[in-house]
């Protein structure tokens, strides 16, 4: 064993929006990591286009910054709570943590989660209160809530005593105290230098890294990702997968990657401490050890948290089947799917009784409908069923469920009816406060089921001005049946292509989710009904001409705008009975039953 290196291994953890991939951006200009005339995306780590459409991080990045001769590996983790199997994996390639917190928001549940997470591994926090020049911040209480926040979580006398920094990430400032001068991103760097150990070097024994997260490459296949706990490994070393029962695979190395600014590099050699990414070995698996060939000891593992969600994915069966996508046969999406449990190991594939249809599980609505978004713009067509929540049984035989820790924050004039709704959905509140500018802070604690179908609610009753996180704590018993959607919908009885004077002449029988000239079909749905029953219509009724009639009157219509629903809206929207026809093109509701005659024997039979 010789001495430390100069690398540092860090994770930026923190609650979604709270400017995380903002922060790496303002380390890669203070490193010079870009030339002064290159042109640079914003957020630069969100590389995936979902991930810049919805301003969130998805997926889980590496990088590399050089500073005062120092190595530091970064690794930009997702905040949102539906992708916490990421976080909870790539803590243990780190030897510190970046605990970054909105300076108005202030601790958010997946803050207390990441950080809980944290300590339990005992790693070094540095606490980063950001965004300082947003209006209403207050930075220092906001200092004052984490430490109580550390302390509530029960941290060691030393993690009590952590070093923290003020910054806005977007302006490139960072100050030990607000009454500093405005500095820049070297006074962060230099708390990362001196204040994360640097890993020690192990270069002479046997090669041993722990797999934290998966990748893929069509060229080069699996590709497993980790930190080198010990020994050396390079290009044609002979590795083999260690589970804590024994062996399970082995293969030859084909390529070694470093990680380089934002980029992947290929390395002749990497050695102890050191976060890499190898190529060649198909056996590889999130939570198994690759170690040399003479000395096959197992690393202590992690558990990866199980799925609270999953939905059924069908062939698409729709009278407009195969018209927009390219790939729409079961082994086509079965193939796919199969690929995706590769790399996405927080996601669960079964098959089912038919052969057509498979149950994904993942950790949430959003985990699985960027799956959806994925496969539609990859030219698959997909019918999915609506969510449902993973039950569980204790030993007694006891149904449990999961139930999410829930912060939400609203204009004061609508807690009455968010507290109202909430309490419908079996919901318990736990914490109410008041915030800054006139906003109200309550938390809830509600069953996973009861936000199902919340969203568009929740942002039609606060007028979009709330703001609604939620994150899972554990399994509870069964809390009762919950209200389902209040609504009918509206159902075509032809198909056809939709026509305004039709839709004009129905526009009191509820909301249109179509417009003029949409092609469709009998049994798909088009609106959102104003009672709690089905209303089945003809949208592509045209009008009689005679010489009474003139079809030039048509031209004076004037149609209520349709309400287009995008696909987390389409998900949380459709009932029991429902279905959502995904294509690369069109986003369509539908009923599982087309033929009325057919629901309505159905229905019959439910009620009796």
């Amino acid at each position: 064993m010789s001495d430390t290196k100069n690398i540092r291994n860090i994770a930026i953890i923190a609650h979604v929006d709270h400017g995380k991939t903002t922060l790496v951006d303002s380390i890669f200009q203070k490193t010079g990591a870009f030339r002064d005339n290159q042109q640079v995306n914003v957020r630069v780590l969100d590389s995936n286009p979902q991930e810049r459409e919805r301003g969130i991080t998805i997926f889980s990045k590496n990088a590399a910054a050089v500073y005062k001769d120092h190595k530091i590996n970064i690794v930009d983790t997702p905040g949102h709570a539906d992708f916490g199997g990421e976080v909870e994996r790539i803590l243990q390639m780190v030897d510190g943590v970046l605990l970054l917190v909105d300076a108005f928001e202030g601790p958010m549940p997946q803050t207390k989660f990441v950080l809980r997470k944290a300590l339990e591994l005992h790693l070094k926090p540095i606490v980063v209160i950001n965004k300082i020049d947003r209006p209403q911040s207050d930075p220092v209480k906001v200092h004052d809530q984490v430490l109580d926040l550390f302390i509530a979580l029960g941290a060691e006398e030393h993690q009590l005593d952590f070093p923290y920094i003020f910054t806005s990430a977007k302006n490139g400032i960072a100050k030990y105290s607000m009454d500093d001068e405005d500095g820049d991103m070297s006074l962060l760097l230099d708390i990362i230098i001196k204040e994360i150990p640097a890993p020690v070097a192990e270069d002479d024994g046997g090669f041993q890294m722990l797999v934290t997260t998966l990748d893929y490459s069509d060229y080069i296949g699996k590709i497993a990702i980790g930190r080198i706990h010990r020994g050396k490994v390079s290009p044609g070393s002979q590795l083999v997968v260690v589970s804590p029962d024994g062996i399970v695979g082995k293969g030859t190395v084909t390529k070694v990657f470093q990680f380089d600014k934002v980029q992947k590099i290929e390395a002749k050699e990497a050695t102890s401490g050191d976060i890499i990414a190898i190529a060649g070995i198909p056996d590889a698996t999130v939570g198994l050890t690759l170690a040399s060939v003479d000395d096959p000891v197992s690393l202590d593992s992690f558990e990866i948290s199980k799925p609270t969600l999953s939905m059924l994915f069908s062939v698409n069966d729709s009278p407009f089947a195969g018209l927009e996508g390219k790939e729409v046969t079961s082994r086509k999406i079965r193939e796919r799917l199969m690929k995706e449990v590769m790399t996405n190991v927080a996601l669960n594939v079964e098959e089912t009784d038919s052969a057509d249809t498979f149950r994904v599980s993942g950790r949430g609505e959003l985990h699985l409908s960027v799956l959806i978004e994925t496969m539609r713009r990859e030219g698959y067509e997909l019918a999915i069923a609506r969510p449902e929540v993973i039950m569980h049984y204790d030993e007694q035989g006891t149904m449990l469920e999961p139930i999410e820790h829930v912060t939400i924050d609203i204009p004061e004039e609508y807690t009455g009816v968010i507290i109202e709704k909430m309490g419908r959905r079996k919901a318990e509140m736990i914490h109410m406060g008041t915030l800054r500018g006139g906003m109200v802070r309550v938390e809830f604690e509600i069953p996973t089921r009861g936000l199902i179908g919340y969203n568009l609610e929740f942002t039609t009753d606060t007028k979009g001005e709330g703001i609604m996180s939620h994150v899972f704590i554990n399994y509870q018993p069964f809390k009762g049946k919950l209200p389902s959607r209040e609504t009918g919908a509206l159902v075509v009885s032809e198909t056809g292509i939709c026509v305004a004077y039709s839709l004009s002449a129905l526009e009191d029988r509820g909301t249109f989710f179509v417009s003029p000239n949409t092609k469709v079909y009998a049994g798909m749905i088009v609106g959102e009904s104003t009672r709690g029953l089905d209303i089945t219509m003809n949208v592509c009724k045209t009008k009689k001409l005679s010489n009474m009639r003139s079809s030039g009157t048509d031209e004076s219509l004037r149609l209520t705008p349709p309400k287009i629903l995008s696909l987390e809206q389409a998900l949380e929207f459709i009932n029991d009975d429902e279905l959502l026809e995904v294509t690369p093109l069109s986003i369509r509701l539908r009923k599982k039953l087309l033929d009325p005659n057919a629901r309505a024997r159905a229905t019959k039979k439910a009620n009796a």
